[in-house]
């Protein structure tokens, strides 16, 4: 239970920290940054989002240019006044001229001091007899002065006087960029001051296309949003990479038979942006669009004419199709969900494992975020990893500090000692042995060499080494493979433990098995002996095995500088004792009766016997154990 409630704090450690952290973090140009990244290739996977349905571009192409090479841009207020005129008979509802002109032409002309004519009277009326009409926007700019102040570049006064509603059928044309220079939000209010032409150029061709007063001084409400008048950024929803925005060349309008043509009666209840996009346009701009993409992976996209942002903006808009950030309840409890998880398994598993599981959930969590995406939701991504990769070095953290270092430490003990397996069940168990000592019913193996000292004054010091070495390696594996612990090895003899650290149920079983398979090794040890030592007079190898069965003292025992996990007591002296009654009852394997009752049914007994051990005032019932049946 204790170890219980240390895992259920630990796991609330590993939750709780990192998701704080990853929440702070998400909130930094930095970490929006990454986050960002994300978000702009599920713009380039995807391609085009949704088709557009509210705006067409008209684009002064280089064909237009080509086409009116004669007459400088500044003197095209014929041709803009002629072009609005077609727009309106095709039946557009908004149209937004994306050109700004401080002076008219008359006013330049009359500034030359020409003498004075039907030109200089009249150039201008087309562009004039189209704005009083109404239903077009006209652009301004906000500048940053080199003292740091704002000023606004409006259209010349003899313009700006012929517009029905005035300062409201002028709009502020800044895109502002990211600070990777991606355009990816826009601010419909930039002033919020009714009396100034505040609101954004795409925002006034909205409320044009859905019949709202821009003068409202209570915010609009368009495609179930509300827009306050504030200075607010809000997302872009692209409908797709350049060219998604149906589009056509100013050059078509000027035919004489455009209103006849199919893409111009199409304009009909559409909001018309006329802007520049040609090859020495500048006012082209980073989007979603234009991160590096392979060409295997994506056609690659180039910068996006500010004409064809205008639309794209205005479609979210009149759409209702603005990218939008999960609710920060919904957004905490669903990175808490996935972190916890991560840190569940973090805890459980080892640092392989986890490290595994961690570039799972890395990779998992991409999906979700672009099924998100193409629902117009934004999930998050690098917050999210953010928050995983925390909580993953957090937990090796606590194994290092803490489990880990007990489980190394554990590993450490008693990996000389048991088997491979032995030790992960060891370790794997939630009640760890106390090294400081403890009394626990175990089965204690001794075995010995029957007449080593005379074997070993035939052998070199090098050869009784190897003999003992090819020896322990055989008889030490049955105890091994049932589970026990070779405590020590004194001289030729091996002393073995069942029961402990790990407490098996069925340690006298278990130690019966070990014995007898200890007993087959010895017989085949035989065959080695004679091969190796074929002329040296040796006599007939055998072991003695002795078995007992009784509580002990388990526990580190030694010095600072020097201990080993031993068990001492009764049962250990006795086991020991019973091995040398093997040399009295002339047989291989001798067991106390409390081995031969605790080991079960099964066990087939020899030869028996009453003996006092020495160091023991009990008489001790033992049989000679010849087979096991399972």
């Amino acid at each position: 239970m204790k170890l219980a409630r240390r895992f259920v704090f630990r796991w609330l450690a590993a939750v709780v920290v990192p998701v704080v952290l990853a929440a702070a973090l998400a909130r930094t140009d930095f970490h929006q940054g990454l986050e960002d990244f994300y978000v702009d290739y599920w713009h380039i996977f995807q391609g085009i989002r949704y088709k557009p349905e509210h705006t067409v571009f008209v684009t002064v192409d280089d064909a237009t240019l080509l086409a009116l090479k004669d007459d400088p841009l500044a003197f095209w207020a014929p041709y803009w006044g002629y072009v609005i005129g077609i727009l309106r008979q095709a039946g557009a509802k908004g149209i937004g001229l994306d050109y700004i002109y401080t002076v008219s032409a008359e006013s330049w002309l009359r500034k030359l001091e020409l003498p004075d004519s039907h030109i200089s009277r009249e150039y201008d009326a087309p562009l004039r007899e189209a704005l009083a009409q109404g239903g077009v926007i006209l652009i301004t700019h906000l500048v940053e002065l080199p003292g740091g102040q704002l000023a606004l570049l409006e259209p010349p006064q003899d313009q700006k006087l012929l517009l029905p509603r005035g300062l409201n059928d002028l709009g502020i044309a800044n895109l502002y960029p990211d600070a990777d220079k991606h355009v990816r939000g826009f601010y419909p209010v930039m002033d919020p001051d009714p009396a100034k032409a505040g609101i954004a150029f795409n925002m006034q061709l909205a409320m044009v296309a859905a019949g709202l007063d821009p003068s409202s001084k209570d915010g609009w409400e368009i495609a179930g949003v509300k827009i306050g008048r504030e200075l607010k950024r809000y997302p872009i929803g692209y409908t797709g990479p350049p060219g998604t925005i149906p589009t056509i060349s100013m050059l078509t309008l000027l035919r004489p038979d455009a209103l006849e043509l199919p893409e111009v009666k199409a304009l009909k209840g559409k909001v018309v942006i006329i802007a520049a996009n040609n090859a020495g346009n500048s006012d082209r701009h980073f989007t979603p669009y234009s991160r590096y993409t392979p060409d295997w992976l994506a056609e690659r996209a180039d910068q996006m004419a500010g004409g064809e942002i205008h639309a794209n903006i205005i479609e979210t808009i009149l759409g209702g199709r603005y990218l939008k950030p999960l609710p920060i309840w919904l957004e905490l409890g669903y990175i808490v969900l996935l972190v916890g998880i991560g840190a569940w398994y973090f805890l459980r598993w080892n640092v392989g494992l986890g490290a595994a599981i961690l570039a799972l959930l890395i990779i998992g969590v991409i999906p979700p975020a672009y099924l998100g995406f193409q629902h117009d939701w934004i999930l998050p991504v690098a917050e999210l990893h953010a928050g995983l990769i925390v909580s993953y070095l957090m937990t090796i953290g606590m194994r290092l500090t803490g489990e880990e270092r007990e489980r190394s430490r554990m590993r450490t003990v008693f990996g000389r000692y048991v088997a491979d397996e032995v030790v992960d069940v060891l370790l794997a168990d939630d009640r760890k042995p106390d090294l400081a000592g403890e009394t626990k019913l175990v089965t204690v193996l001794f075995c010995d060499i029957r007449g080593f000292t005379t074997i070993s004054e035939k052998l070199t010091a090098h050869e009784v080494v190897e003999m003992l070495n090819a020896y322990f390696t055989r008889v030490c594996e049955p105890i091994l493979v049932q589970g026990g612990t070779v405590d020590k090895y004194i001289g030729d003899a091996v002393m073995a433990v069942f029961g402990s650290p790990v407490a098996y149920p069925d340690h006298a079983r278990r130690a019966v098995r070990a014995a007898l398979g200890m007993a087959k090794e010895a017989a085949a040890f035989k065959q080695w002996m004679t091969q190796r030592f074929p002329d040296r007079g040796l006599h007939e190898f055998g072991i003695g095995i002795g078995l007992h069965t009784g509580e002990a003292v388990i526990g580190d025992i030694g010095t600072p500088k020097r201990k080993e996990f031993a068990a001492i007591g009764d049962t250990v002296n006795s086991a020991s004792r019973l091995e040398g009654v093997t040399k009295e009852l002339k047989c291989v394997i001798v067991a106390g009766d409390s081995t031969v009752a605790a080991a079960g049914p099964g066990v087939r007994t020899g030869k028996e016997q009453t003996v006092t051990v020495k160091g023991r005032t009990g008489a001790i019932k033992v049989y000679e154990v010849v087979g096991i049946d399972e």
